[in-house]
């Protein structure tokens, strides 16, 4: 979202942040990157907080804050529970709702959990709808959304990802310095979703370990998520490998630096599925199922799942087939030309009048 506030700085709205800190650690650096100060911060973390307890803490905090502002539209981004809960609560304030990074889909309501029905619910709650690509336009047309309440507009993470190299780029070598890593010579590594916890974690952390057994140049970063549940399975099983590098979740600015130069990517995440085509990183998909099938089908990513032969089989094809590398490394990104942004608030303007 930060470069869609930079577009409407740059524009006739006036945007409004409420930062309702569901993660605050990761909101804080992100916010001071792009120079970004909240009107509102909720400060809503608690540790070990349930889905319940989150949803409603956030419900009440952000009702108070419609009932006592005047707003003419409410922009909510992605499949998070504060997207869900921001959506709600200014359905329930008659305000028109706008959806970022809409229409995203696996139809299947469990995986990911709770990010399916988030985003579902949200296209029922929202008035305007930005999918990133003609699938996701597709997936809300099939659902019924009126095609003109929608605009194909790219993802706005690309405009984050290019703004930081353009605008960061003397930053970003010293933090790969720090790290003692050389280009190619590492692989990056980030799992944290609610459906991979325990077992199939466990699994993928044995891959790693039968990963770098076999590859005994290669080295692994893998910022561990503050979840107790997620480290009480990574740290076991990975700390005190003379080559892997366990660190604390990075600020934005960090992890591109590290994305930049990896030889490829393990993730679970959504979005760097979208960043590291731009940065021609292959990435294996530690899921089942995703909501991204755009990258799949172009062949910047392959999904893996957390099978522990599986992804030691299909990392260990990518670092020693120049083939096959190369295939996923110089696919063309499908997640749009970092214009994003200027798209959502020239709609906004044009809507708003």
């Amino acid at each position: 979202m930060a470069p869609v506030y930079l577009a409407m700085k740059n524009s006739k709205l006036e945007p409004i942040v409420i930062a309702t800190a569901q993660h605050r650690q990761m909101l804080d650096q992100v916010l001071g990157l792009f120079g970004i100060n909240p009107d509102f911060d909720l400060d809503i973390m608690q540790e070990r907080q349930s889905l319940s307890g989150l949803t409603s803490r956030l419900i009440q905090k952000l009702d108070e804050i419609y009932a006592a502002n005047s707003f003419d539209a409410t922009l909510v981004q992605g499949d998070t529970t504060s997207t869900f809960t921001g959506a709600l609560v200014s359905f329930y304030h008659k305000i028109p709702v706008g959806h970022v990074e809409a229409g995203l889909r696996t139809d299947n309501i469990y995986n990911p959990f709770p990010e399916e029905v988030n985003r579902r619910l949200n296209g029922v709650l929202s008035t305007y709808h930005y999918p990133p690509t003609e699938s996701a336009r597709g997936n809300l047309l099939r659902e019924g959304v009126p095609s003109d309440r929608m605009i194909v507009t790219g993802n706005t993470v690309i405009d984050a990802l290019l703004w930081t190299i353009e605008n960061k780029a003397g930053a970003t070598s010293s933090f790969r310095e720090k790290f003692g890593l050389e280009s190619g010579q590492y692989i990056l590594m980030t799992m944290h979703r609610r459906e991979n916890w325990g077992e199939p974690m466990r699994n993928v952390m044995l891959a790693v370990r039968d990963i770098l057994d076999s590859m005994p140049e290669m080295k692994l970063v893998f910022p561990v998520h503050l979840n107790p549940v997620v480290r009480e399975t990574v740290y076991p099983l990975l700390k005190g490998h003379k080559r892997v590098i366990l660190t604390d979740p990075l600020d934005y600015l960090p992890f591109v630096s590290l994305m930049e130069k990896a030889a490829l990517i393990l993730t679970d995440s959504g979005g760097i599925q979208e960043e590291a085509p731009a940065l021609g990183k292959p990435t294996l998909v530690l899921r089942e199922t995703t909501e991204r099938p755009e990258a799949i089908k172009a062949g910047t990513a392959l999904l893996v799942g957390t099978d522990r032969k599986r992804v030691f089989q299909e990392t260990i094809r990518l670092l020693t087939d120049r083939s096959a590398y190369e295939r996923m490394a110089l696919a063309s990104n499908p997640f749009g030309d970092g214009k994003a942004s200027l798209r959502i608030a020239e709609h906004l303007e044009l809507v708003l009048g």
